[in-house]
């Protein structure tokens, strides 16, 4: 069986208008047995059909804010750097590969892309605007090193993630100011922190459309649930074109 090729979204750099990558997306699906491509920038709907058909599985990665105005709300003075391109592309490409059953695999902005785009909304800045459901605030951006795990996720059971990681606890490492307000009604919640945020994501009727808050691309090579989520990502990419079912990509 061949590897399966996997699309990571590309990150940009806007002050020197380039394309870059974290090498830990790349190592993370390379480990897990899987062919990291980079993608070109574009919002080319040929070029994004294209894509859609050619790859296997897709990482959404972490990076820009998302305009707020694709959520129906005014810029927030605490929102941070937008990519308006990288919104199109992804918005586009996401709607394809739905269409297609690919799976699809969303960390941190990720994430909040799918919740989005599928009709959801976002708090803009956490601190500022999350009302806290316990007494103790949740470490949501933690400094380095990010290898560390530093607060606890709870699982519902029943669902993909579940299925993965099988596990009604865990604990994760955290980068991100941002985070679901509304949720799509296109989404189920499988995961939430202790603060009631939104954690993890799945699509019903989906093969394989899940979504983490946190960063298992940097935990990857000393987390074992990390380790599970880019194999059963990667699994699926693989058998996809063999029309295996869920419950053999779980097994």
């Amino acid at each position: 069986m061949k590897k399966p090729m996997i699309g990571v979204l590309p990150l940009y750099d806007t002050d020197k208008k380039s394309y870059w990558m974290l090498p830990d997306y790349m190592n993370a699906i390379e480990g897990a047995g899987g062919i990291p491509i980079m993608l070109p920038l574009t919002t080319d709907v040929e070029i994004l059909a294209a894509l859609a058909h050619e790859f296997d599985g897709f990482l959404f990665t972490g990076g820009h804010d998302l305009n707020p105005e694709l959520y129906h709300e005014q810029t927030e003075d605490t929102c941070g750097e937008l990519c308006i391109e990288r919104d199109l592309m992804e918005s586009i490409l996401l709607q394809k590969v739905i269409e297609l059953d690919k799976p699809a695999f969303g960390i941190c902005r990720g994430l909040q892309l799918f919740n989005v785009i599928l009709g959801g909304t976002l708090y803009q800045d956490i601190p500022t605007s999350l009302q806290l459901d316990v007494n103790e605030i949740v470490n949501h951006k933690q400094n380095p090193p990010y290898t560390n795990l530093v607060h606890d996720v709870h699982i519902e059971k029943n669902n993909l993630l579940y299925d993965i990681l099988e596990a009604d606890t865990i604990k994760v490492n955290s980068y991100h100011h941002q985070g679901i307000k509304m949720l799509s009604d296109k989404l189920t919640a499988v995961a939430v922190a202790e603060d009631g945020l939104v954690e993890s994501v799945v699509m019903p009727n989906q093969t394989f459309i899940l979504a983490v808050q946190w960063h298992p691309e940097y935990s990857y090579t000393v987390d074992h649930y990390s380790q599970k989520l880019f194999a059963a990502f990667v699994h699926a990419a693989q058998s996809s074109r063999y029309n295996v079912h869920i419950e053999d990509i779980t097994a």
